[in-house]
């Protein structure tokens, strides 16, 4: 695999951060985000240590700059990962959505965490929810980030298939839950389609959100709206992954 077109304008594992290419870029919160606190969480739990230059090193560098880049502009023509005219999203082989589809889902986690319980038995309903407001809430649970590591690349590209860990510690509220300090692990499958210029176009992912999100509901209920108040006046909202 050669990720060679994603190298320039970033940290260390993210590129199209900073640089000539991002200077007219639209960012959720006015500036790039900084991922110094999540990187520190990565490079203390991450379970696998890729050799620079692997397939494994590139395609967990490419799903976190497609991650920063669905999180974090606001605009589809800055999108450098992905094809924005061709791009769908699907999850748990449900319809594949295209990236309007998604941004009137609310973006963000919303289309991560799609459901079709009823909505009294949902803890967190991505139907309520917009892509600030899902944000704050995990954001606010996870004030260190939410670190990603490929566990395991099972083919490379047009077709990346792998399997990957996301891990946190739940050391701030979550939808009336308290703080547990606990970490939270979350495991799951994706496929990535790419085209003959390296651009994602497919995008297909496979997990239980009920792990998450089962974690994240444990800690004594609280009835305070600390999770808003304290998230929307953090200076820090903007910098973590």
């Amino acid at each position: 695999m050669d990720c060679s077109n994603i190298v320039e304008g970033g940290d260390k594992y993210r590129s199209y951060l900073h640089g000539e290419g991002e200077m007219n870029t639209r960012w959720r919160y006015g500036a790039p985000p900084n991922y110094d606190l999540v990187n520190k969480l990565f490079e203390e739990g991450r379970t696998k240590v890729w050799p620079p230059g692997s397939i494994e090193e590139q395609v967990q560098n490419l799903v976190k700059t497609w991650e920063m880049e669905m999180f974090h502009k606001t605009c589809f023509d800055d999108y450098k990962t992905v094809d924005p005219t061709k791009y769908t999203f699907s999850l748990n082989g449900k319809r594949a959505l295209s990236l309007e589809e998604k941004r009137k889902l609310g973006g963000g986690y919303n289309s991560l965490l799609q459901t079709s319980l009823p909505e009294k038995y949902r803890c967190y309903n991505p139907a309520v929810e917009t892509a600030d407001s899902s944000h704050i809430a995990f954001t606010t649970a996870f004030p260190r980030g939410f670190a990603l590591e490929v566990l395991h690349v099972y083919s490379g590209p047009p077709v990346i298939v792998y399997k990957f860990r996301h891990w946190g510690f739940k050391e701030g509220p979550f939808k009336g839950h308290a703080p547990t300090g606990e970490r939270v692990d979350f495991y799951g499958m994706a496929i990535f389609k790419l085209d003959e210029r390296k651009k994602i176009v497919k995008v297909e992912f496979f997990y239980d959100r009920g792990e998450l999100l089962g974690a994240l509901r444990k800690g004594d209920s609280t009835s305070d709206n600390s999770t808003v108040e304290t998230s929307s006046s953090c200076p820090f909202l903007k910098n973590t992954g």
